[in-house]
């Protein structure tokens, strides 16, 4: 089984107002519009079984109507794996993780740069505190974004100080760890203990030969497959991962088998 850890879609109320606004930021042209179905098509071209959808609130009253949709469509649609998402300045997160829970959302997902906060501000702390406590998975924006490429709130450097400080957390860096800054990476964040994971999303302009030593320093068992679909292909990504020298077993585990075990999934 082929799980893609990183894609979006949105609801099909904003989709194409959002999908333009992010295309106008990135420079990018985008591979779907941003609605399910155009997922799963794009997922079908490219041999892809399941996707985990990740959605963000970059406001906090954006919370509760993001997370009852992305319940909706993991509800409804057996080929995506729905996160929720909190907004660190919201007053009721923790009723909101709470929820999440109990919406049967399988994690959460943060955007510093769109939710604009530095990673390591102590002040998240409490917030990484109710997520451990969630059980639920993490998965950051980390490296650079075009939203803000001058700031950039998630770097290998800010991430080591929150794995050090909640070591329990179970963490997803997107990106490889750090979008354009993979040599930090394979220094700072590759081998890292704990449950710390990273997505191989967007990560094409990576040469393979560092992508290669960060995978093996960090650990095979550790890496999830993932595209950023509608930002990347993720046909471009499988056919980097079966460049690679790695062992079929490898990237089966890398492909699918990582993602099964930390999402606890029945398969």
């Amino acid at each position: 089984m082929i799980i893609d850890f990183h894609t979006h879609a949105f609801n099909p109320k904003i989709a194409e107002r959002a999908i333009c606004k992010l295309e106008k930021i990135s420079g990018f042209a985008p591979y779907t519009r941003g609605l399910v179905p155009q997922l799963t098509d794009r997922m079908d071209e490219w041999g892809v079984d399941k996707s985990v959808m990740l959605s963000i609130a970059t406001k906090p009253s954006q919370q509760k109507i993001i997370n009852d949709w992305a319940a909706e469509i993991d509800e409804t649609n057996d080929r995506i794996i729905a996160f929720g998402s909190v907004h660190p300045d919201a007053d009721d997160i923790e009723e909101e993780i709470d929820r999440i829970v109990s919406l049967g959302l399988h994690g959460i997902k943060l955007h510093p740069d769109y939710q604009d906060f530095f990673v390591d501000d102590k002040r998240h702390d409490k917030l990484y505190e109710m997520i451990t406590a969630s059980g639920l998975p993490v998965l950051f924006h980390a490296g650079v974004d075009y939203l803000s490429p001058d700031a950039v709130h998630c770097t290998p450097q800010r991430a080591a100080k929150v794995i050090k400080r909640h070591p329990k957390m179970k963490i997803i860096l997107a990106h490889l760890g750090s979008n354009e800054l993979w040599e930090d990476v394979y220094d700072i964040i590759a081998g890292t203990g704990g449950e710390v994971y990273l997505d191989t999303s967007f990560t094409a302009a990576c040469p393979d030969e560092l992508m290669l030593r960060i995978i093996r320093k960090h650990g095979v068992e550790r890496i999830l497959f993932g595209s950023d679909c509608p930002w990347e292909s993720g046909g471009k990504i499988l056919e980097k991962l079966l460049r690679l020298d790695l062992t079929d077993d490898e990237r089966e585990s890398i492909m699918g088998k990582n993602a099964v075990s930390l999402l606890k999934l029945i398969v």
